[in-house]
């Protein structure tokens, strides 16, 4: 019973207990950010592999962005783009 007694005092939370809290938040923030960031990788994959005139249209858009074509040949390869796509459709 004496033993029972000693044992009985020394359990408890003891000084470690604010770690597992600490711990558990720290785990589910690294699991949440991890599965975002996989998804969004996984859309920025799918997204890319998107059809031919969405990547011109991208690229285009981009050109455009950097200043390497003006507002006239942006809007004439736009044109060319959308009547393909037109022509894809029908």
């Amino acid at each position: 019973m004496h033993a029972n007694v000693i044992l009985a005092d020394h359990w408890g939370p003891g000084g470690f207990w604010p770690l597992i809290p600490l711990f558990w938040i720290a785990f589910w923030a690294f699991a949440i950010t991890t599965f975002r960031r996989r998804g969004y990788l996984r859309w920025q994959r799918y997204a890319a592999d998107q059809s031919p005139l969405a990547k011109a249209e991208a690229t285009l858009a981009e050109r455009f962005a950097k200043g390497e074509i003006d507002e006239d040949e942006y809007w004439s390869r736009r044109a060319t783009l959308d009547a393909t796509r037109e022509r894809t459709r029908s």
